[in-house]
């Protein structure tokens, strides 16, 4: 086992479970953490950006995001690092958290995780032709394929669906992938182009 895959593994394992334990007192309490969802433009409501992307609305609701979120969390940790990797999540939340308090439809409340997934598949989508490392433009091409059909899910298509925590999630994700950028020494070079005499 590599160095990076037992902290990586252990990271999204312990993420998971904690959604799971957190919609288990949900449940228990009879709703009592929706209130931690994000309700737009009240200033008291920033306060849950964060904690809104670790709750659900329902097992539904996690079970649809826990896959996505274990698979593509696991390959971004194992790609980037646990340090990396934490700063990636962190700015993909805010993004998502923000896009939705500014943009979210008045007396709306959002939660999940699923801004979180979005944010992973766009980073991973675009980091490889960013950083140009041959094997994470191939991760980001079958990223591409397996997952590409949830961009419908960025589109004002489901009013029950927070269409702008998944694209704002979107956005922070193709940020991140700009932001913690690193080029390695095996990177492919930059196009050599020669202005024509």
């Amino acid at each position: 086992m590599t160095s990076r895959a037992k902290p990586a593994i252990c990271l999204m394992l312990g993420w998971v479970a904690l959604l799971w334990l957190l919609e288990g007192v949900d449940f228990a309490t009879g709703g009592a953490l929706d209130t931690f969802g994000i309700t737009p433009r009240e200033p008291a409501e920033l306060a849950d950006v964060v904690p809104a992307a670790f709750l659900h609305f329902g097992f539904g609701h996690l079970v649809a995001n826990t896959l996505p979120l274990l698979l593509l969390g696991l390959v971004a940790a194992l790609r980037s690092g646990v340090r990396r990797f934490l700063a990636v999540a962190a700015l993909i939340i805010l993004t998502s958290g923000l896009g939705v308090w500014f943009t979210a439809a008045p007396d709306s409340n959002t939660a999940g995780a699923s801004g979180v997934v979005f944010g992973l598949f766009g980073y991973l989508l675009v980091r490889g032709f960013i950083e140009r490392k041959l094997l994470d433009i191939g991760i980001g091409l079958v990223v591409g394929v397996l997952y590409g059909s949830i961009l419908w899910g960025a589109l004002p298509t489901d009013s029950g669906i927070s269409w702008q925590g998944h694209l704002f999630g979107l956005i922070g994700g193709v940020l991140a992938a700009f932001v913690f950028r690193v080029r390695a020494p095996g990177a492919l070079p930059a196009a050599d182009v020669r202005p024509i005499a």
